[in-house]
């Protein structure tokens, strides 16, 4: 480190840029670099004076290198950047107030390598100085970076500058929640990175286009570009491969982004998470719920895909299923698609009801991987996003909560009765035990989904997951009084098959599967000994409830469970039950919606 500080003082440009390149091969992947604070302090004196000389232009995007080697440490990114080198790595970054000052196609200084590298410097300073956030908050980075989301059609932008303006933006949104009311609303945010959304698929679509042979070539599945071919096909356009304007259909292959394309893609859903955090905070209008009905419209088509690396597909549906945890329900519908509009789904398990229904077919494949991932012991919280999701999408039209109901809770079959419903790698078996899972929100999410699936239905919930399960989800909305446990069952040909109407009788209701009597321990015993045992039963219960270590209750007229007083209340309050009574007969409305 000496070394570097004594040619960058003293030494020729040829020993300075030597210099340089070996400093950055030996601490390129280094966190921190050892060394005194002040030479450090110095070192950084140095390479802004170089950097703001344009007589050293050729070694700036080195001297950029190391100063990001810098970057990566708090102390220096606290201390070292001031508004004035924060300015001077904005207008190396091309990040300005004046839109002509970036324009790639007019402007001679549009060096990608300096941009790309002051870009990187910026990045590392936003995560880890509270200090430049605020300088960056104030001056035109903000407003450098929405500029130059307008010009993302300019084929002379690399996707690198893209990609790190939209990292710098991410930062920015997520760490300083006063600047998302400014993107969304001054500099229109959330149309501009729908567009910009929009425009990757677009041109992807375009390139596949031209470059797949046409062989190979097959309509998007189900994406809202298929619009078009399909009813010019219905015309008698015969299928014709190019468009009125000479160009390729880009409608005729699905996407498949690469590296890059989806790294962008994955940091706009980020940013415009960001912009859309609070949502459930504040009134919408019918301009900013018409924005989202088109915005998960483009989510629809992401979702569908595909990426060359296998690993950017999975990170891509996660960010799409993060955002789509905030859209309004209403808007869950543009994740169906006509099968009129836009043809049958190449898989004939994905229509139901006249609708393709592949993105909802794409959401259970997810949320069965996250299942089973939660299973393997990763972090659970990997499965609120998915979880939010699939509720929402069971509350916004009966079409898709049927469909998620035959993936989900499919009829039950003789082999699902053997065992608990808790146990089993199905996914309704797995939905169960999150059902107890010490995560109380995911609890909540798993019980709120199969309650959605199961329309509300007390009998039909409690004839999935057994009424052991469903009781604290019963008691907290008060459902527990009413029929019987043991009228769960439907009358509906479409939902119950004939083993489980043949095993119905055999089911315990509480555990909710085919539990073998067992010997009765009573048998054998004289009437004196049956009254013993009660007795005594009701002196343990009693002293247990005396020293807190029960409540017992008794179920009041809310459906609620009531504590009481003493444990012969529970005996009255059997006999009252035992009555004649008309709800605990009636059998509710079958699984066919």
């Amino acid at each position: 480190m000496d070394n570097l500080l004594q040619i960058l003082r003293v030494g020729s440009q040829e020993q300075v840029a030597k210099e340089l390149a070996s400093f950055y091969t030996n601490f390129s992947t280094v966190t921190l670099v050892k060394g005194e604070f002040t030479g450090k302090q110095a070192i950084m004196e140095e390479l802004f004076r170089l950097v703001r000389d344009p007589d050293m232009a050729n070694l700036c995007p080195l001297a950029l290198q190391v100063m990001r080697v810098f970057t990566r440490e708090p102390a220096i990114a606290e201390t070292q950047f001031n508004s004035d080198r924060i300015e001077t790595l904005l207008h190396l970054a091309m990040l300005v107030g004046e839109e002509e000052a970036f324009m790639t196609e007019n402007s001679q200084s549009f060096d990608v390598k300096i941009v790309v590298e002051a870009q990187k410097c910026l990045t590392n300073l936003l995560s880890l100085s509270a200090k430049v956030r605020r300088i960056c908050s104030n001056n035109s980075c903000v407003e450098g970076i929405m500029l130059r989301l307008r010009i993302h059609p300019d084929p002379k932008l690399p996707q690198e500058v893209k990609y790190f303006d939209m990292v710098a933006l991410f930062l920015l949104t997520a760490l300083c929640s006063e600047l998302r009311g400014k993107v969304q609303n001054n500099y229109h945010g959330l149309i501009y990175l729908m567009e910009a959304i929009d425009l990757i698929l677009k041109n992807n679509a375009e390139y596949l286009a031209e470059t797949v042979p046409s062989k190979n070539k097959r309509r998007s599945k189900g994406s809202r570009r298929g619009r078009k071919s399909a009813q010019s096909t219905e015309n008698g356009d015969n299928g014709k491969e190019e468009a009125s304007d000479g160009r390729l259909d880009d409608t005729l292959v699905a996407y498949c982004l690469d590296d890059w394309e989806a790294n962008l893609a994955i940091q706009i859903l980020k940013v415009l998470y960001n912009l859309n955090i609070d949502l459930d905070n504040r009134e919408v209008d019918e301009v900013e719920e018409a924005h989202f009905f088109r915005l998960v419209s483009i989510l629809h088509d992401l979702m569908l895909c595909d990426t060359k690396n296998p690993a950017k597909k999975e990170d891509l549906q996660s960010q799409v299923v993060n955002l789509l945890t905030l859209m309004p329900i209403k808007s869950y519908e543009e994740l169906l698609s006509n099968v009129a509009d836009l043809g049958k789904p190449e898989n004939p398990e994905h229509e139901y009801n006249e609708m393709n229904m592949e993105v909802i077919a794409v959401l259970c494949k997810f949320l069965e991987k996250r299942l089973q991932e939660e299973t393997a012991s990763s972090s659970p919280e990997r499965l609120l996003g998915i979880l939010g999701v699939m509720y929402k999408a069971s509350k916004s039209c009966s079409t898709t909560r049927k469909f998620l109901r035959y993936r989900i809770l499919p009829p039950l079959r003789e082999a699902d009765l053997q065992q608990r419903p808790e146990v089993g790698n199905l996914p309704r078996n797995r939905l169960v035990r999150l059902m107890a899972s010490s995560n109380d929100t995911i609890s909540q999410l798993a019980i709120n989904f199969i309650w959605s699936l199961c329309k509300s239905n007390r009998n039909r919930f409690v004839k999935y997951v057994g009424y052991g399960n469903a009781a604290g989800h019963l008691a907290r909305i008060g459902r527990m009084a009413g029929e019987m446990p043991a009228t769960y069952s439907s009358d509906s040909d479409d939902s119950e098959t004939d083993e489980y109407v043949q095993n119905v009788d055999r089911i315990n209701p509480v555990t909710g599967h085919i539990q073998e009597l067992a010997p009765n321990p009573m048998e054998g015993m004289s009437e004196e000994q049956k009254e013993y045992e009660a007795n005594q039963l009701v002196n343990l219960i009693d002293q247990m409830q005396r020293t807190g270590i029960i409540q017992p209750c008794r179920i009041g007229e809310d459906g609620r469970p009531v504590p009481i007083e003493h444990v012969l209340e529970l005996q009255s309050n059997a006999e009252i039950n035992n009555g004649p009574s008309t709800s605990g007969l009636q059998r509710h409305n079958s699984d066919s919606d």
